[in-house]
């Protein structure tokens, strides 16, 4: 067989298709690949925020152990204060 003419237009129009069927799988290609990531990315949103949604269920029933502590040791001074003076 002979290699055929490359300045042949018929050479030329199989060539093209050829690279229009290339571009095209490689799109199809890419394009999965993105909607893959777009899925990815949505499933990491939702679970964001039901993530945010238990910390803040979490951060509501919290004991507030600072303001307890701080109680604490206003009514040890208050009664330390009162013992001290009733002597």
């Amino acid at each position: 067989m002979t290699d055929p003419d490359p300045n042949d237009p018929l050479t030329i129009a199989l060539e093209l298709e050829r690279l229009r069927g290339s571009l095209e799988a490689g799109f199809a290609r890419a394009d999965g690949q993105l909607a893959l990531l777009v899925q990815r990315s949505d499933q990491s949103d939702r679970q964001l925020a039901d993530h945010e949604q238990r910390l803040d269920a979490l951060e509501r029933a919290r004991w507030p152990l600072a303001s307890i502590a701080a109680l604490t040791a206003v009514a040890a001074v208050v009664l330390g204060v009162w013992e001290l003076s009733a002597r």
